[in-house]
C-alpha cells in the first residue's frame, strides 16, 4: 500500500531535487572539493543562524 506524500514531504523532495542539481552543476564547474566545501559551509551558516531569517521547528 502506497500513501500519498503530504505537502511538506513534497516540498522537501523538491528541495532535495534542486540541491542535487545544484551539487551536480558545482562539481561539473569547480570539482568535488569546492562543492563539498560550499555545502559544508552552508550547513555551518545554518547551524550558526547566519543564513538569514530561518524557520525553526
Amino acid at each position: 500500500m502506497q500513501t500519498e506524500l503530504t505537502a511538506e514531504e513534497k516540498s522537501k523532495d523538491e528541495f532535495f531535487e534542486r540541491l542535487a542539481k545544484l551539487s551536480e552543476e558545482m562539481v561539473a564547474k569547480h570539482g568535488k572539493d569546492f562543492s563539498m566545501g560550499a555545502l559544508v559551509l552552508a550547513a555551518r551558516w545554518i547551524a550558526e543562524n547566519r543564513a538569514g531569517a530561518l524557520k525553526t521547528n
